[in-house]
């Protein structure tokens, strides 16, 4: 039997150097708090930017300070530039604001089911219940079963309901550190509780 990839999110924002590649690099802190030996084989956490003018860049410095700040790692990261691909291949989409998921969906309209605005993801994952999900445990196949499941429940849960304003992440670019520090929080609002429920 071929080997079960890691269950893959795809964070995605304008430019791919501040609000995505927070998301994606403390998302794969929150995976590798629980489950330190295995945090690459059981989740992939990776970012895209709609627009490609930063292309092949590091990590905005203040946002880059964030990440380290709670223990995440910047190291390696570039910004890339958003492919149909990159959706194709991702388990859950998640975009910093309802623009952004529009775009997403323009390019990808297969992709709603699996796609959210980060907020709204957040909002909607508080409401799933946890029993209703596949066992989970320490093996890809079991991770990618209960988080293809715990998709589906925010995306049942969801319904015909538009984000609300509120889900957006404001854009932190050229702004202070306060305002990164703000948008970290928000970022940590969602996915560690995703990681928490994902890795039981």
């Amino acid at each position: 039997m071929a080997a079960v990839e890691p269950f893959t999110v795809l964070h995605v924002c304008m430019g791919n150097i501040c609000r995505s590649p927070m998301a994606e690099r403390l998302l794969a802190r929150a995976v590798r708090d629980r489950a330190p030996d295995a945090a690459d084989q059981l989740v992939r956490s990776v970012s895209a930017g709609t627009g490609g003018w930063h292309e092949g860049e590091e990590m905005n410095p203040p946002a880059s300070r964030q990440v380290r700040a709670r223990g995440g790692s910047s190291a390696g990261f570039e910004a890339r530039k958003l492919r149909g691909d990159f959706l194709d291949e991702a388990d859950l989409i998640l975009t910093a604001t309802a623009d952004q998921y529009d775009y997403v969906l323009a390019l990808r309209p297969e992709a709603a089911a699996r796609t959210f605005v980060l907020g709204e993801f957040a909002r909607l994952l508080a409401a799933v219940d946890a029993s209703t999900l596949p066992a989970g445990g320490e093996k890809p196949e079991q991770v990618h079963e209960r988080g293809t499941a715990i998709v589906a429940a925010v995306h049942r849960l969801r319904g015909d309901d538009a984000p609300l304003p509120s889900d957006d992440l404001d854009d932190p670019w050229g702004r202070g550190d306060q305002t990164f520090q703000r948008i970290g929080d928000e970022i940590e609002d969602a996915t560690v509780p995703f990681a928490t429920l994902l890795l039981p």
